[in-house]
């Protein structure tokens, strides 16, 4: 029986993404074990996954180090068949060398790379997807086909979801949902667009506003100004959102992770790219996403590939110009 390791710390959207190729383990190895390492805060995706035999947590934020090494220790303690980075980070490529296992699986710019076993070439701007990406890292395991990320909501996320619905909608009548708000402010179309947005859909739709906690006063201030929806960011966890987006007739979000999770979902999406394009590999994986950017030539977009605090020209035109009728048809 094999064992898996796979490691992801990065952000919530990556996160997603790398059920893909949980996924595509499970399928080529279905009695293996896999295990994955996650930063904290991402852990709620993965509350009774069917697929993992146990979830790793780094903390980050307090007592980085200590916490590093306390999680290394805990790894060691298993030797595995496969070590599977998913990053290009060397706290990630620490975990990799000092874990035990047989084979150990990176890309080649993660500092260690001289010390894994195999590695693979990583290339952002080729028009491959992130999760083709991923597939590298375990195309000689299984094949070259792409894989797809999926998320399995529990019963109480489930039932959460479902209680807001027919709270909000006497559960009549369809729904859709908008994640606003983005970690990086040049990702993020501006708040006075969403509220034309809203003014621009039909009527009879109950329009929810979905995510983080923090993304609280952002949702309010739309829907104040909009004059309606309701604000479930403070509502909802990360499954709940899940499942709450994959009974939508439609859902808009920014480049950020609610547009991963319609993909794991196989949910319905519109994603908005201000400074960022899809050729950079992280737009909607099915065949119900769509994707909505500016019609005007600028020499300065994309400016990078997580975005900016602000825009570096001034003019924030790449998302300025996305007019909120073409997002909303």
């Amino acid at each position: 029986m094999k064992q898996f390791l796979v490691i992801q710390t990065a952000f919530l959207g990556d996160a997603v993404l790398v059920t893909s190729i949980v996924e595509k383990l499970h399928a080529f190895y279905p009695d293996a074990q896999i295990d994955l390492v996650v930063r904290k805060g991402n852990d709620g995706l993965f509350t009774d996954h069917p697929f993992l035999r146990k979830l790793f947590v780094w903390d980050k934020r307090t007592a980085k180090n200590r916490n590093l090494f306390g999680l290394i220790s805990e790894l060691r303690k298993t030797e595995y068949d496969h070590i599977i980075n998913c990053q290009r980070f060397f706290s990630t490529g620490l975990m990799t060398v000092l874990a035990r296992g047989k084979e150990k699986i990176g890309y080649d710019k993660n500092p260690l790379s001289l010390f894994f076993t195999r590695t693979v070439k990583h290339v952002i701007g080729d028009g491959r997807h992130e999760v083709d990406r991923l597939n590298a890292l375990i195309e000689h395991l299984t094949d070259a086909s792409r894989p797809l990320p999926k998320l399995y909501p529990d019963k109480e996320a489930r039932d959460d979801a479902e209680r807001l619905i027919y709270q909000f909608t006497e559960n009549q009548g369809r729904y859709i949902c908008i994640a606003p708000a983005s970690v990086w402010f040049t990702k993020q179309w501006p708040e006075a667009k969403w509220i034309e947005l809203i003014k621009a859909l039909p009527q009879d739709l109950h329009v929810f506003l979905i995510g983080a906690p923090s993304d609280g006063p952002l949702c309010q201030r739309i829907i104040k100004a909009a004059g309606l929806g309701h604000d479930l960011s403070e509502d909802l966890s990360l499954l709940a959102s899940a499942a709450l987006m994959e009974g939508a007739a439609m859902n808009y979000v920014n480049d950020s992770a609610p547009l991963h999770i319609a993909s794991a979902m196989n949910a319905p999406v519109t994603a908005v790219f201000c400074s960022t394009v899809p050729a950079f590999g992280f737009g909607p994986l099915r065949a119900n996403g769509r994707v909505v950017e500016t019609t005007e030539k600028l020499d300065c977009r994309p400016c990078g590939l997580h975005g900016y605090k602000a825009c570096p020209k001034g003019h924030f035109k790449c998302a300025l110009g996305i007019e909120a009728v073409r997002v909303a048809s």
